[in-house]
């Protein structure tokens, strides 16, 4: 029995230094037979505690909303690991396995696998309310001489180099650390420059301007930029994200997208998310897939 006990050990160990020597590539390779992380129990979300309307600590944001929707028809409790967006969000996240779900994911994130997407919109002009009447495209001549607050390196910015609209661009810093920051995001600052008459425009992602606008306490115009051409693109389907090899997971998640569309599109509408059609540059009507 002991010399069978002493044959046992060195298989083991012979097993587990192979394991070891493995290329890096091997082992990845077999840990894709293993069962995906996501906790059974609880629906672990990666948030960022300070972004609305997407989210924030209070769970307010309209991804919060929809987390609860995602953990009401698993019949588990959601849970939150926060940190604020930025480079490296999805590594130290959903990288680390401290959590398994980033609740807005745009189509081709790195780092990510996607569910089927659950919306669809696009960047906004937003103006003071009857400021710019019939103004609905960024190459229009009335935007010419105006300060437009857009934020550095999204894709707008692109667009408005194009048509001339450079030399009164004023850009805004993402993930800029200013303890002084009077606002909770980027987009806040511009929307507060816009009522304070700071701006006379701004091109936002359209899911945090129509809220962000309703927030401000001056009556503003919030307009889809639907006729623009297609490159740079300026409307994006938003998915879900998960774990690269967490198949399984993916397909759970797509048949709650399907069986609650109704519920979380309405959240959508709640918040002012300009929600596009899945096909072509049209708005989508309420209730219509």
């Amino acid at each position: 029995m002991p010399g069978r006990l002493m044959m046992a050990r060195d298989f083991l160990k012979a097993i587990t230094v192979a394991l070891l020597l493995m290329p890096a590539g091997a082992r990845y390779a077999s840990a894709q037979t293993l069962p995906d992380l996501v906790t059974p129990d609880v629906l672990r979300v990666c948030g960022d505690p300070g972004n609305m309307p997407f989210s924030d600590r209070k769970e307010n944001g309209f991804e919060n909303k929809i987390a609860q929707i995602i953990g009401d028809e698993l019949k588990v409790k959601v849970r939150y690991y926060w940190l604020t967006q930025g480079p490296g969000f999805v590594r130290n996240t959903l990288g680390t396995g401290l959590c398994d779900l980033i609740i807005g994911s745009t189509i081709g994130a790195e780092g990510v696998q996607n569910t089927n997407p659950y919306y669809r919109s696009t960047y906004a002009l937003v103006v003071r309310r009857g400021e710019m009447p019939d103004v609905t495209r960024l190459d229009d001549p009335k935007l010419k001489d105006k300060s437009i607050g857009v934020i550095a390196g999204t894709p707008p910015v692109n667009r408005m180099g194009e048509v001339g609209l450079i030399s009164k661009m004023r850009t805004y810093a993402p993930y800029q650390l200013d303890p002084g920051r009077q606002h909770q995001t980027v987009s806040a600052e511009i929307i507060a420059n816009l009522a304070d008459k700071t701006l006379d425009a701004a091109v936002l992602w359209g899911p945090a301007a129509g809220w962000l606008a309703k927030q401000s306490g001056v009556a503003m115009d919030v307009i889809p930029l639907l006729n623009e051409p297609d490159r740079p693109p300026l409307n994006f389907r938003i998915t879900m994200g998960v774990r690269v090899e967490e198949n399984d997971w993916k397909r759970t998640l797509n048949t709650v997208l399907r069986k609650r569309r109704a519920d979380i599109e309405a959240v959508l509408r709640d918040f002012a998310v300009p929600l596009m059609s899945e096909e072509g540059n049209a708005l989508l009507d309420a209730g219509k897939p």
